[in-house]
């Protein structure tokens, strides 16, 4: 099948529902103008736009690599949507994220991944692993798994902890180039057992094009303000650059996972 490139709907926030306070950035369900209830991450949260790109870029990637994330779409709150909120945290995270935001679609019924009790064979076990590596994601842990059990299937789900780096943006290059240490604390790795056939597969999948592709979704303001680059363009090519070093020495990344998997085994 022809590659396609990706495209995200959007939609209006029409109802806030409820706040979901299990996360620190305080995501709300929300009900959009298509009539499907969304799990919406706030531009005025803690975190700001960046962790909105790091779920935009992380969970497109994962599709593309097969696996199952809920529906991304761009999500615009208008100012006067807040105006009748009485709690006033909430009213001053809507009032701070006027504008386009993000959701995922709401996946009803779904339970919290249990390592204890559900089970993950060792490619999917593998495939996630070298997922969260190649994303600096370090927030899929025994404590907060970030993964949940949908009509019998495995979902992933809150990737706004990934490309840590860029609260910061070190030396692209050389951050592009490290292992991943933490990934010695991710659920799944005592079963990623697969990770070198998982790399190969992988890496043939995310080619230039499609990472151009999903670098080029990020809205040009989420890329504005607090920033150390000159332009948008600058800013973006640089997420472009760190997924295209980190896939060419992803032997670096794939083997030090190797390494602390078997160091728990």
């Amino acid at each position: 099948m022809p590659y396609q490139p990706p495209e995200l709907r959007h939609v209006q926030v029409t109802r806030y529902v409820t706040p979901l306070r299990e996360g620190g950035s305080l995501p709300a369900l929300v009900e959009a103008d298509d009539e499907f209830l969304y799990v919406l991450k706030f531009r005025g949260a803690g975190q700001g736009v960046k962790a909105l790109i790091a779920e935009l870029v992380a969970g497109e990637i994962a599709r593309v690599l097969g696996l199952r994330v809920p529906e991304l779409v761009f999500a615009s709150l208008d100012e006067a949507f807040g105006r009748t909120e009485a709690d006033e945290e909430i009213q001053d995270l809507l009032r701070f994220s006027e504008g386009l935001n993000l959701g995922l679609h709401y996946l009803s019924g779904a339970i919290t991944f249990d390592a204890l009790v559900n089970s993950v064979d060792a490619t999917l076990a593998s495939q996630i692993v070298w997922l969260d590596c190649l994303v600096t994601n370090v927030d899929r842990t025994a404590r907060n798994t970030n993964m949940l059990m949908w009509h019998k299937e495995l979902w992933l789900i809150d990737h706004g902890a990934a490309f840590y780096f860029h609260h910061s943006w070190p030396n692209v290059e050389e951050t592009a180039k490290k292992p991943f240490p933490q990934i010695k604390d991710h659920v799944l790795l005592p079963k990623a057992t697969q990770l070198a056939a998982v790399d190969q597969q992988f890496k043939s999948l995310l080619t230039p094009e499609v990472i151009q592709n999903i670098v080029g979704l990020i809205p040009d303001d989420w890329l504005l303000g607090d920033s150390p680059f000159t332009t948008v363009q600058e800013h973006r090519q640089a997420y472009v650059q760190f997924l295209e070093t980190r896939l060419a020495h992803s032997h670096i990344f794939t083997n030090a996972a190797d390494h602390a998997r078997t160091l728990l085994v």
